[in-house]
């Protein structure tokens, strides 16, 4: 399934997504307010934005505080198209997020675990095992101090 197009960004719906990245609980009411929208137009827009790809709204939360002893970052060395490689990590239920990169990798993905046993099981038996992946190296979480969405928009 192809993700939809982008839509273009007006300075409208850059203000919608400005008011959600401060506080994504705050009411379409409240969002209309604050940019000069009805509630339904402001419901209509975050849907939009959401169906297009712009934008997605849920809860953030620190993984070991709700269960997950082991969250960390995998660097990746691969061979071959890197796409495929990406799209089979993305696959994965414990990979929150998966990267291309330019350097000492060539994908970053996150993975949050259970247990050591888990994160073992999902780098040997799961990562490794994907076609075109050489190598990877592992780099622990040992305290999460910033985890921030609210880079504003250009």
């Amino acid at each position: 399934m192809s993700k939809p197009k982008p839509m273009p960004l007006d300075e409208v719906s850059k203000a919608i997504i400005a008011e959600l990245q401060e506080d994504g609980r705050r009411s379409y009411a409240a969002i209309g307010k604050a940019v000069g929208l009805s509630e339904a137009a402001v419901r209509q827009r975050v849907q939009r934005l959401v169906d297009s790809g712009v934008m997605q709204v849920v809860a953030v939360t620190d993984p070991t505080e709700i269960g997950f002893a082991r969250q960390a970052m995998i660097g990746i060395r691969a061979t071959g198209e890197l796409e495929p490689v990406a799209d089979a990590l993305a696959e994965l239920e414990e990979v929150d997020y998966v990267v291309i990169t330019a350097g000492s990798f060539d994908l970053l993905a996150e993975v949050v675990a259970e247990s050591d046993e888990h994160l073992l099981e999902i780098i040997s038996r799961r990562i490794r095992t994907i076609p075109g992946v050489t190598s990877t190296e592992t780099l622990l979480y040992l305290k999460l101090r910033k985890q921030t969405y609210s880079w504003g928009v250009r």
